[in-house]
């Protein structure tokens, strides 16, 4: 009989959810493929009114209603770092709602797992960069479109692939140009197709995953 392991994912935005949700599933069944024994994986998306609400307000009412709502094992928890590395938003934001999250009653989930994408999000939908072009539809090369540097060393990715996006508008007849792809179109599907492998060369992906696996260690799952 298969165990039943059931996350939260909690997003900084909506359009974060798109691309994460998926990653994060897939991330969580290729980590519990070395779990003792079979487990079948689910992870809800958590949404709450965040109006009004600080960052470790947000992350108590979060892990109230996921605990509340669906009974989750433990919560992903993401925000980018909007910068070169993480460690301000470590120590500023994860440490002290992890912190707080402990001081809480027992109707609240208590276990995190952080996701904190260098830069962005869109830093991570940079990894994959062939899948990028193709879902694009552009054939120039990385380093023509700006994408042949290191992901988390680009400041704004989103702004880049905003640029490739319009690129790729360059050559259609102009009544088209302002049809078709935009943005908001990849982080679904780059989130669906993009190789776990990819990730693993982006250190704040491997961070995360690590992070899962010292989790369920820390719950008994983990056997490695």
């Amino acid at each position: 009989m298969s165990n039943f392991i059931l996350a939260g994912l909690f997003t900084e935005g909506t359009t974060d959810v798109r691309f994460l949700s998926s990653v994060v599933e897939r991330t969580l069944i290729d980590v519990v493929f070395e779990c003792a024994g079979e487990f079948e994986t689910k992870v809800e998306v958590i949404t709450i009114n965040k109006s009004g609400l600080n960052f470790n307000q947000q992350i108590i009412e979060a892990s109230r209603f996921a605990f509340d709502k669906f009974g989750v094992v433990f919560l992903f928890v993401h925000t980018d770092s909007d910068a070169s590395t993480d460690e301000l938003i470590f120590r500023t934001k994860i440490v002290p709602a992890q912190e707080s999250l402990l001081l809480q009653d027992d109707m609240h989930c208590k276990h995190i797992v952080a996701i904190v994408p260098i830069q962005m999000t869109e830093s991570w939908m940079l990894a994959d960069k062939n899948l990028l072009k193709e879902e694009i539809g552009i054939e120039k090369t990385d380093a023509e479109l700006g994408i042949h540097l290191n992901p988390e060393v680009i400041t704004n990715p989103k702004s880049l692939i905003e640029n490739i996006i319009r690129l790729s508008k360059e050559d259609l007849p102009k009544r088209r140009r302002n049809r078709g792809l935009n943005i908001s179109d990849l982080y679904q599907i780059i989130g669906q197709k993009i190789e776990i492998s990819e990730l693993e060369k982006l250190p704040s992906y491997v961070k995360f995953k690590n992070s899962l696996i010292d989790k369920l260690r820390e719950l008994n799952y983990y056997y490695r």
